[in-house]
């Protein structure tokens, strides 16, 4: 288990000037959540093993790079976000073994493997955690978390009023050695995920080496979970409001993206740029702009950064637009690629999203209209995957899938399910293990079920039913992504060229190249731009006009 020297060599473009540009500049990256994905032993549950034995998969789908959702050492309070050994593979998922035969087999096939790393916060297992706990106060590791004394006369009140993302309060109260009450610690997210203090050097160096120890074994590179969230205020300073929630993603928080998270990235891009291969970091940071998101990707930070901006957009032309010039605006002063992404293991899937009215926000609980969710979301990946810079696809989106709205209360696992009355707490839809064949127990996902139940017809929608299939979503992932690599005007770049259309429609050029999407709810003629390329629904041109079917994205050659 050492270093990989032989990157796979997949994916390096010419920009506009001729220069070489990273692989990541125009990567589709694929995400992968493990358990969800296949399972290789027939427990129920996905696994490393699974997941490798479908690389070839991958490989047909003509994706870059396979990011892993959370694999380490875990009692999988948060599906695997709390982790209690980062040089460890939980049992369930496999060895270090598996990892690194998944590694080696997704190199030979050309694929990059991209790992999550959780670095705000680990398990209330992890074995800093358990001793300073155990040790009690004075403990010198309770300053590698936050723990606090609390307010009221007898400490009964917690530090201060931050409130957790899952629900409640961000903060649990101990019990000291001898059992009285003790010091309260933090956690933004489950009380089984302490948050670590950045302030404190050993969580640094702790990190620096957790780093090199996944390069070691191969990695391309890290998602960075909660990038924005490692450097609190200081002091820790109360907020002085109730439902916080609300407020993100509209102001700069004094528990998420402060400025001194930046110092941490620009000593983990050291590290990345001493390996060959030209290994990557991704942020997983919600910031209240896209100009703040600019901030992670600097020239010595990291390379790419979620686009959630453009996740939340509606399915309406002016608002896509919109986020489109600021993204490509934000991203162009620093030099890093714009990124699209439309679904994740976080969010309602878009095809259920798009199904039903607009402002509903990304977690919704009614499946809408499928035919029409499904229509959209054709056309909406389409459009991402014609925009410069890198997509992201997540696991099972290209075979149509929505999100699973009736799972039985009794079947859910989302910890943010059971701490506010079911508010914000159904990431469970978008988890359901995915479909490979018409027929089985778990179609195809493994001999032994699946750890969320399949909804009946799942098999018509697997990749088996859809293969070779005219017209299916999945064939026309694979053609799209494959245009877009063969295309000299698609993949990186940081421009597009907006045409004049009726509203209701975009239109963009880049070289050789026109898009048109329509984002109404009946046809619309233009003029035709060119040759059909692809599209997301059948079209027909009529001499010098070609009427565009409702909420469809054509491609052209021109």
């Amino acid at each position: 288990m050492t270093q990989h020297l032989a990157a796979p060599s997949t994916g390096t473009s010419d920009d506009a000037a001729g220069h070489r540009t990273g692989w990541w500049q125009d990567a589709v990256i694929y995400q992968v959540y493990p358990r969800s994905f296949a399972d290789g032993n027939g427990d129920g549950m996905g696994d490393l093993a699974g997941v490798r034995g479908r690389l070839p998969y991958l490989k047909e789908l003509g994706v870059d790079a396979v990011w892993l959702s959370p694999f380490y050492a875990s009692p999988q309070a948060d599906a695997g976000y709390d982790v209690a050994d980062y040089r460890a593979i939980d049992p369930m998922f496999g060895s270090l073994l598996d990892a690194d035969a998944l590694i080696r087999d997704a190199h030979d096939l050309g694929l990059r493997i991209i790992v999550d790393l959780v670095p705000n916060h680990s398990s209330d297992q992890h074995e800093w955690f358990k001793r300073a706990l155990t040790e009690g106060p004075g403990s010198a590791l309770r300053d590698r978390y936050h723990f606090r004394p609390g307010k009221g006369a007898n400490g009964e009140l917690p530090p201060n009023d931050w409130e957790s993302i899952f629900g409640g309060p961000a903060w649990t109260r101990t019990a000291n050695p001898d059992g009285t009450p003790g010091e309260w610690y933090l956690h933004l997210f489950a009380p089984e995920q302490p948050d670590f203090n950045w302030e404190h050097p050993a969580v640094a160096d702790e990190f620096r080496s957790i780093l090199r120890f996944w390069l070691d074994m191969g990695v391309d590179g890290f998602r960075v979970d909660v990038a924005h969230g490692l450097v609190k205020a200081e002091g820790l300073p109360d907020l002085g409001t109730h439902d916080q929630l609300k407020l993100l993603g509209n102001d700069v928080m004094p528990f998420f993206d402060q400025d001194g998270v930046h110092e941490i990235y620009r000593s983990w891009r050291t590290i990345l740029d001493e390996y060959p291969g030209e290994r990557i970091a991704v942020a997983e940071a919600w910031t209240p702009t896209v100009e703040r998101t600019a901030n992670y990707v600097r020239p010595d930070e990291m390379h790419q950064a979620f686009n959630f901006q453009y996740l939340a957009t509606a399915w309406d032309a002016a608002a896509l637009r919109e986020v489109i010039d600021t993204s490509l605006d934000a991203m162009r002063p620093v030099g890093a690629p714009t990124t699209w992404v439309l679904s994740n293991h976080d969010v309602t899937r878009h095809a259920t999203r798009f199904a039903n009215p607009a402002g509903l926000g990304t977690q919704i609980r009614t499946p809408g209209d499928r035919e029409l969710g499904l229509r959209r979301a054709r056309a909406a990946t389409m459009l991402m995957l014609a925009l410069p810079g890198s997509a992201y696809v997540y696991q099972g989106e290209e075979l149509g899938l929505p999100d699973v709205t009736d799972l039985p209360d009794e079947a859910r696992q989302d910890p943010s399910f059971f701490r506010a009355e079911g508010q914000d707490g159904f990431r469970d839809g978008c988890r359901v293990p995915i479909p490979w064949t018409r027929e089985g127990s778990s179609y195809g996902f493994g001999a032994g079920g699946s750890w969320l139940p399949q909804p009946a017809g799942w098999g018509e929608l697997s990749v088996e039913a859809q293969t070779g299939a005219a017209g299916s979503t999945l064939e026309l992932y694979r053609a799209a992504i494959a245009a877009r690599r063969a295309h000299p005007g698609l993949g990186a770049g940081a421009d597009v060229r907006w045409l004049d259309v009726p509203e209701g429609l975009l239109a963009f050029a880049r070289p050789g190249f026109v898009c048109t999407v329509n984002t109404t709810g009946a046809p619309v003629r233009i003029p035709v731009p060119g040759t059909v390329l692809l599209s997301s629904a059948p079209v027909e041109t009529d001499g010098d006009t070609v009427e565009l079917p409702a909420d469809t994205t054509v491609w052209w050659t021109v």
